[in-house]
């Protein structure tokens, strides 16, 4: 595999996530364990990447606080270069989850105002303007205000880099409504793609097209354990993730199948490779506690892939 440079620009705070031990009691005192890492949706990306052998960094704000080195000590633990822009008077943004038993979220807290100050005059900073220009990949998330996420897209779009995007959540993905004709790929699940088109698919299959019709030239749509479909401007394919026994937790699995994606892209593969090593670093990433599985190699993607069936191509 070449190695690739890759710029990721959006969260890396602290991840907190609540288990419930036995069946959720709503409104009630449930028993359960507590767990805390590193987390953010590009920065979950950004360590998938660097443990698949490409040369990452990570551009972010963070607090001059305990949670901001917690987040230092992840990327130094992944191989990811870390390029903070760092406020000593502020804390580091984090977000608490809490998750039934088998693993699904049933609530979650997203405190994250430090983001709003990545202004897009950060992006002007002359070593952030080096380090885009020399990326193979540009990758974000909706953590950043719109405003800079137009500008990045604007800045950086062209034909000799992939340029990328992470949806966060419902709530953010519509940040990217300015800037999607700019965005090579948008990864995000069924609800995100609702929230982004206005639209509900009847099928999984309209995905591709509502989303085109949206102004994004490229995506994948995930659903969970059922079919996610992925496109590109050459066509359209869907694929069945294997059924799993068990889940050890559901955090980071989409971001997990960006970077799976993404890295195939990289390497020359078509949407149907793309999606299929997407799916398996997704699987990866389930079976383990952490939101970025130390075990995610080239080896282990490869092991994989053997549970994943082909896609199918759409018409």
């Amino acid at each position: 595999m070449t190695k690739r440079e890759i710029t990721v620009l959006g969260g890396a705070h602290v991840d907190r996530r609540g288990r419930i031990s036995g069946t959720t009691v709503p409104g009630a005192s449930n028993p359960g364990t507590w767990f805390e890492e590193a987390g953010g949706g590009g920065f979950n990306a950004a360590r998938n990447l660097a443990r698949l052998g490409h040369r990452v960094r990570m551009i972010s704000p963070r607090g001059g606080d305990p949670a901001g080195d917690l987040v230092a000590a992840a990327a130094a633990a992944a191989g990811v270069i870390d390029c903070p822009f760092i406020f000593l008077d502020r804390k580091t943004p984090s977000y608490t989850a809490i998750l039934e038993k088998d693993g699904n979220l049933v609530i979650a807290l997203a405190d994250m105002d430090l983001y709003g100050s990545f202004s897009p005059r950060r992006l002007q900073q002359r070593a952030t303007r080096e380090i885009l220009a020399s990326s193979d990949l540009v990758l974000m998330d909706a953590n950043l205000p719109q405003e800079t996420l137009t500008a990045l897209v604007d800045a950086t779009a062209g034909p000799h880099r992939i340029l990328a995007g992470i949806a966060v959540s419902p709530a953010k993905v519509v940040r990217y409504r300015q800037s999607l004709t700019g965005l090579d790929f948008l990864f995000m699940n069924e609800a995100e793609a609702r929230a982004l088109t206005g639209a509900e698919a009847a099928d999984v299959e309209e995905w591709p097209s509502l989303l085109r019709s949206a102004g994004l030239a490229g995506g994948v749509v995930t659903r969970g354990g059922k079919a996610a479909v992925a496109f590109d401007r050459e066509g359209a394919c869907l694929a069945i993730p294997p059924a799993l026994p068990a889940l050890a937790d559901v955090t980071g699995a989409g971001d997990a199948l960006a970077s799976g994606f993404l890295a195939a892209r990289l390497a020359g593969f078509d949407l149907a490779g793309c999606l299929r090593r997407g799916i398996a670093a997704a699987v990866l990433t389930l079976h383990s506690l952490l939101a970025a599985a130390e075990e995610m190699s080239a080896d282990n993607l490869a092991r994989v892939l053997a549970l994943v069936p082909e896609p199918q191509m759409l018409s």
